[in-house]
């Protein structure tokens, strides 16, 4: 809380999962202070989110996807208790990734060298309208550290998540503007990894666990049927591709795996090969072709509906655009008018008026207001989409309203009487 002394700028500030948010006095108590969106504790589950959103007035966001801890969110001590890196201050060692042996009151070892702390991840794509219910009304993805093909292809499965949720509740707005357009299949398990937990949200559940690795183990593939020479057939090799990466158990219980050279008539031969023994599951943890086609800068790009009004003036014709969130401009082109020779012209124009390129606009729809069939050039008619467009970006960064909040700095008692 040391940071509400400070002399901040006028920002809205929120309050970060690592402030141990998981009770309502706490969360009142934060946003007395002055803090605008609360971060709850990845631990708490669909009532607890409940009494937190019936009890206060602030935001609350919630972790949907990601990493998990085993410790409680913004109360752990392992990783300073073995340097001097604090999670609770975002600096997280992970020690709960690494090997340890489990030995009982008599020194007896019961387990060795795995890695009992490690948490699968978390998954809660199927809870977002329960989630919605429940009060929250920001997402949180976890992605530190992670590539551009996860954190691509996470968002837009949980956004494409959100947007089903939103066009069967019309109760409920999105607070962005636009929709995206894929080039891919978003699907979570086909990026990093753990394996997949709900973790508490609904109930405490045992198998919660990634105890062989912390490595990603990707996407389940199917069971290895049988070696052949340097190759393997494996079930639904059919999906695999060549330069895959492959994981699996072996047989001394820890992580391994190969990379695809190449799939000859169903046998897949990796770059090096190793004796894995028949039945056991294959996963993909690297799929080449899928990344390589998140990578690309057009596999997903958002675009903002816009409407198009192009009618006869006077001096010549006037587009209008608006978009979906009330923006509009105008502009006009002065032109001789003749009629056109060419019955389809409207079809025609309409063509050209679409034509977005890279603009952040999609054109949703085209009303033409003529009293004859006039005839225009398609120079003119791209001149002035081109001019209308551009302008229309100018008025939207224009109208934009930086939200500034003042702190008053407060003296109400932290909400706990003993430690």
């Amino acid at each position: 809380m040391a940071i509400l002394e400070m002399e901040l700028p006028p920002i809205v500030l929120h309050a970060s999962t690592q402030a141990n948010n998981r009770d309502p006095h706490h969360v009142k108590f934060l946003h007395d202070a002055g803090i605008q969106r609360v971060v709850l504790a990845r631990e708490l589950n669909l009532d607890q989110i409940k009494e937190i959103h019936d009890t206060t007035d602030v935001e609350l966001e919630f972790f949907v996807s990601g990493a998990l801890c085993v410790s409680f969110s913004g109360n752990c001590y392992m990783s300073i208790a073995g340097g001097e890196r604090s999670a609770n201050r975002g600096s997280c060692a992970q020690n709960c990734r690494l090997p340890y042996n489990l030995i009982d009151g008599t020194g007896t070892t019961l387990i060795k060298n795995s890695h009992l702390l490690s948490i699968k991840d978390l998954d809660l794509s199927d809870q977002l309208p329960n989630l919605v219910e429940a009060g929250i009304t920001s997402f949180k993805i976890e992605g530190r550290l992670k590539d551009v093909v996860y954190v691509k292809n996470n968002v837009s499965y949980l956004r494409k998540k959100l947007d089903e949720f939103l066009d069967e509740n019309e109760s409920y707005t999105k607070s962005s503007s636009g929709r995206v357009f894929y080039k891919f299949d978003a699907e979570m398990d086909r990026s990093f990894n753990r394996g997949y937990t709900d973790y508490f949200v609904n109930q405490r559940t045992a198998k919660i666990g990634s105890w062989e690795s912390p490595k990603s183990q990707g996407q389940y593939i199917g069971k290895l049927l049988e070696t052949k020479g340097k190759g393997y057939l494996i079930e639904n090799s059919d999906v695999l591709n060549n330069g895959d990466g492959l994981y699996f158990i072996n047989e001394q219980g820890e992580a391994d795996g190969v990379q695809i050279n190449v799939i000859l008539n169903e046998l897949v031969i990796p770059n090096n090969f190793k004796l894995i023994p028949e039945g056991t599951i294959i996963y993909r943890n690297s799929d080449a072709e899928f990344n390589r086609l998140v990578e690309r800068e057009d596999s997903a790009i958002r675009k903002i509906s816009v409407k198009l009004q192009f009618e006869e003036i006077a001096s010549g014709f006037q587009l209008t655009a608006i978009d979906e969130d009330g923006y509009t401009t105008s502009s006009s082109i002065e032109v001789q008018k003749e009629i056109a020779k060419n019955e389809d012209v409207i079809e025609g124009i309409k063509k050209n008026l679409s034509k977005t390129g890279n603009t952040p606009f999609i054109v949703d729809e085209i009303s033409i207001n003529f009293t004859n069939n006039w005839f225009l050039a398609s120079s003119k008619i791209n001149e002035i989409r081109r001019i209308v467009l551009e302008n229309l970006i100018d008025v939207r960064i224009n109208s934009y309203h930086r939200e500034e909040f003042k702190l008053n700095k407060t003296t109400h008692p932290y909400p706990i009487t003993s430690l």
